[in-house]
């Protein structure tokens, strides 16, 4: 095992490797388009560059529905797989604590992608017209390790992988989220770490941007459908080096899919989901640009399951600090002050662990994070298109 604890699973079909790879970049993570502000870099910070943009738009899209206009979001219905959009992400992220007050973090996410428009016409069970494929992470904060790995499977009838929306039911081989879409029961189990959580959703879900209709860009279609559940009440237990521990906390559900969401100068993001302690919900993002310019775009969810409050101007975003990994040498930004006069905060945010580095085919940063200032509280970030990732092994 290697001295940062992860583990990595190298999946040995050529093509699901390079799936696995386009996976991270899936989602441009949590994109509200309600708040837009200014970004400040610290010298030194560091660059990314165009493969998060050309692995969600890389492929032939043809045939595939875009999203170009809101819609009514049908429930359950929608908690489903969405087969006629070549892109579609399930992401779930949390915040735990054990009884020793250790801190804990998880990331399971699954991810769909449309190989061809229609279902191929063959008689075999194996035949799919889709790949799915998951990350699992998970963050020891006291011990300082950090644990990650990758399953991918094809869809069909051969019921390796697939989603389904009553009953509600996401899996990639033997992880699966299931139950009905705002009570969900998560599992996974890999070699460095294991997680069987339950959720229950404290809030209604959100429907992001207008209506659940969410653009990424200027450019038609370039736009997801979106919905999320702010925070759900999560409790279960997680499993490092053999031992079982109880853990309870806050997670997040984001759902999303589309067909090349990205537009062509997009290089990637730096995205932020933080649970306050005053029961606010804070999305913030930015996606950078090929020019070197980044937009900051975010939203908050209101207290007592109120609709979200959108500020729209004077946000600032701020790198105070970077980490460089000692495996891959990309340079990531890892503190930040983020000020929203308009929502009477200013806070600071920094990673539970420096080291939440993930190699699952495109090399990315996701991990748990706390946050100081006028309100504290704890989140999520994740950060892409900060390096070149390096061919992955068959």
């Amino acid at each position: 095992m290697m001295k940062s604890a992860r583990k990595f699973v190298l999946i040995s079909c050529g093509l699901l490797v390079g799936l696995i790879g386009f996976a991270s970049a899936l989602r441009w993570l949590q994109p509200r388009h309600e708040i837009t502000g200014s970004l400040v870099m610290a010298a030194g910070s560091g660059s990314g560059s165009g493969a998060v943009s050309r692995a969600l738009n890389t492929g032939d899209a043809s045939g595939f529905a875009r999203v170009t206009e809101p819609r009514q979001l049908a429930f359950p219905a929608d908690h489903g797989s969405h087969p006629d959009y070549q892109t579609e992400w399930w992401y779930y992220t949390g915040n735990l604590r054990s009884a020793d007050g250790r801190r804990w973090g998880y990331q399971l996410t699954f991810f769909r992608r449309g190989l061809v428009a229609s279902s191929p016409q063959r008689a075999s069970k194996w035949a799919t017209r889709d790949v799915h494929f998951a990350h699992f992470a998970v963050t020891d904060g006291a011990g300082k390790q950090f644990f990650a790995t990758a399953q991918a499977a094809r869809g069909g009838e051969i019921g390796l992988a697939g989603a389904t929306a009553d009953p509600y039911r996401v899996f990639v081989n033997d992880w699966e989220a299931s139950g009905s879409g705002d009570n969900v029961h998560l599992r996974a189990v890999a070699d460095s770490a294991s997680i069987d959580l339950r959720l229950q959703a404290a809030k209604p879900l959100t429907l992001q941007g207008d209506r659940g209709y969410s653009p990424k860009s200027t450019g038609v279609g370039n736009a997801t459908y979106y919905y999320s559940f702010t925070r759900m009440k999560t409790s279960g237990t997680i499993v490092v080096g053999g031992s079982p521990i109880s853990v309870e906390g806050l997670s997040w559900f984001d759902h999303e899919w589309g067909t090349n969401p990205l537009g062509p100068q997009q290089k990637g993001w730096d995205w932020f989901g933080i649970h306050l302690e005053d029961d606010r919900d804070l999305m913030i993002g930015q996606i950078r640009r090929e020019d070197g310019g980044a937009d900051i775009i975010g939203s908050i969810t209101g207290v007592d399951s109120k609709a979200p409050q959108y500020y729209l101007k004077d946000v600032r975003l701020t790198t105070l600090d970077t980490w460089t990994s000692p495996r891959t040498g990309i340079q990531y930004p890892s503190h930040w002050r983020l000020e929203i006069p308009a929502a009477k905060l200013d806070l600071t945010i920094q990673p539970l662990i420096p080291d939440q580095e993930l190699d699952v085919g495109l090399v990315y940063w996701e991990g748990a994070v706390e946050v100081r200032g006028d309100v504290t509280g704890q989140g999520y970030v994740e950060l892409t298109g900060y390096g070149t990732s390096p061919p992955i092994a068959h």
